[in-house]
């Protein structure tokens, strides 16, 4: 397995997605991994009302995921790599195409983006 700085010197995907989030936000927004954590819970629970999911389902599976052990981040990102992979066929969404559109509209935007990051309440979860 490559280490963290393997990763980020090559043009892989990871790496894009990295100089982007430098570039567009301050350090102490783009290396806060609770604001990073947050930022992708609500992606992917955006993405999980998308495809159907209503909100006693993923409140009752919060409440299952917290009553269980904490799991190894390492693991726990092949598992959300694996079950994306397996929702996105069955949408008929190719992911990496996905992916990349969301980065490039994503440059196209920073300073919009750099406006709500600037607005937002340190240290809250909600992204308002």
């Amino acid at each position: 397995m490559p280490t963290k700085e393997e990763s980020l010197r090559s043009n892989s995907f990871q790496a894009r997605v990295h100089e982007w989030v430098v570039s567009c936000f301050p350090p102490s927004a783009h290396g806060d991994r609770r604001e990073r954590t947050h930022r992708f819970l609500e992606e992917a629970l955006e993405l999980a009302q998308a495809s159907g999911c209503s909100r006693a389902d993923a409140l009752a599976l919060v409440d299952y995921v917290f009553s269980r052990v904490e799991g190894d981040a390492a693991e726990e990102t092949g598992g959300v790599l694996v079950t994306l992979a397996a929702l996105s066929n069955i949408q008929g969404i190719n992911m990496d195409d996905a992916g990349e559109v969301e980065l490039a509209r994503n440059w196209s935007r920073i300073e919009q983006i750099r406006a709500k990051q600037a607005s937002k309440p340190r240290g809250s979860a909600l992204p308002q």
